[in-house]
């Protein structure tokens, strides 16, 4: 099959739009599919306007141009499109989109005029924007369009179902479940779990001394972990928030958080961090490459996720995969892989999630509990299962094409 995926957006840009297109176009070559991307983001020498590179089998087609910020926009690209599916005549056209896709939806809209099977995923929520949508979509061919539609989650998928009042399926992201396997752990000092403040346990002994008869101060420390572009939507300023809020419930020392990733709320985050006297519970990591990522999922318990407009939660996935405990917010994608009790914590708000932070932080079994569950109950996200979910919406796509009599 020959595959063309549309996407404004592809690595050298990070994010998980970028990661999920490059490893499913990966995935569909060794398959044995030709696979195809078009994209408006430039290479990593500034490649664009129409260059071809090779990335591991994929043949990525550089349609971008020179804009402000490097943004992945290209009005000038829907010749280079049409020229593409005229000469490359593609089986299927599976377009990725997020609220913000102007690159994207040409994709779409000139592959549907070229008479050409197309798939949309939208891999964002549409909190905020269904109105306005919808109103589009009615207004416009859209409608009646023959396009197979779907979403990374069911929670995304309500939304775009709520735009387009038709049949939205979920064709969830995919990785490798062995690379990210939980890896050996050392052992936790036995008895010695963290107390909650001083303040909080002194009408009760039993939270004052710990059930191994300690002393009052912190014992084993609960370390967290969070991964996330450090952009307002991943809502890290707000994380920090939320640890403290925990940590006016427990012992200095308690719980540690490093933070991996970047972007422009770092700063932000470092004023709160220094203004709320949080430098020695958490620690900005910076972006690390992948192998880094596992090591420190290695060397943690419990993952952190406050987003609250989370298609689905690449990040939150790996860690999950790899063993951790996953907080998270409910209504989001995570709930996909999380089932709050069994091997994570759902929670409805900031408060909720700081509530959850010390229970995790003051209950062994509880901890003991969720993570023997998450190391031994892996989530079933791997990529022979999306190559699957893929196949079906093409093959939905093809039937919505033959079926429309265009």
């Amino acid at each position: 099959m020959r595959i063309f995926h549309v996407s404004d957006c592809y690595p050298p840009r990070t994010g998980g739009i970028e990661s999920q297109v490059r490893d499913l176009a990966r995935a569909q070559v060794a398959a044995g599919h030709e696979v195809h991307v078009l994209t408006a983001t430039a290479g990593l020498g500034g490649e664009r306007g129409g260059a071809v590179q090779d990335d591991d089998g994929v043949q990525v087609h550089r349609l971008g141009t020179r804009m402000p910020f490097a943004l992945p926009v290209n009005p000038a690209a829907p010749p280079m499109v049409r020229s593409l599916l005229a000469d490359l005549r593609p089986d299927v056209v599976h377009v990725h989109a997020g609220v913000l896709s102007p690159f994207a939806y040409d994709g779409a809209r000139i592959a549907v005029a070229h008479g050409t099977p197309v798939a949309i995923t939208w891999h964002c929520m549409l909190d905020g924007t269904v109105p306005a949508l919808r109103r589009v979509v009615r207004a416009s061919r859209w409608a009646s369009a023959p396009i197979a539609l779907s979403a990374v989650s069911h929670a995304a998928a309500a939304r775009v179902a709520a735009v387009f009042d038709a049949p939205v399926h979920v064709m969830p992201n995919g990785m490798d479940l062995e690379r990210w396997a939980p890896q050996a752990r050392p052992d936790p000092p036995v008895g010695r779990v963290p107390m909650p403040r001083a303040a909080d346990a002194a009408g009760d002994p039993d939270l004052a001394t710990g059930p191994a008869g300690l002393d009052g101060h912190a014992g084993t420390q609960l370390r967290c972990v969070a991964t996330m572009r450090l952009a307002p939507r991943k809502r890290g300023p707000a994380l920090i928030g939320i640890v403290e809020d925990a940590m006016t419930q427990l012992q200095p020392g308690a719980l540690a958080l490093d933070v991996l990733g970047d972007g422009p709320a770092r700063t932000t985050m470092e004023r709160r961090i220094a203004r709320r006297g949080l430098s020695d519970v958490v620690t900005l990591r910076g972006r690390l490459p992948r192998d880094q990522v596992r090591a420190a999922y290695a060397d943690a318990e419990v993952f952190l996720a406050p987003a609250v407009l989370e298609a689905f939660g690449i990040a939150a996935l790996e860690a999950r995969t790899a063993g951790l405990v996953v907080v998270a917010r409910r209504g989001t994608g995570i709930e996909e892989f999380v089932t709050d009790g069994v091997d994570g914590l759902l929670v409805d708000d900031d408060a909720g999630m700081a509530r959850a932070i010390v229970r995790l932080a003051t209950d062994p079994a509880l901890l003991a509990s969720l993570l023997g569950s998450a190391r031994t109950h892996p989530p079933v996200f791997d990529w022979a299962n999306a190559l699957v979910a893929a196949e079906l919406e093409y093959g939905r796509a093809r039937d919505l094409r033959s079926s429309s009599g265009n």
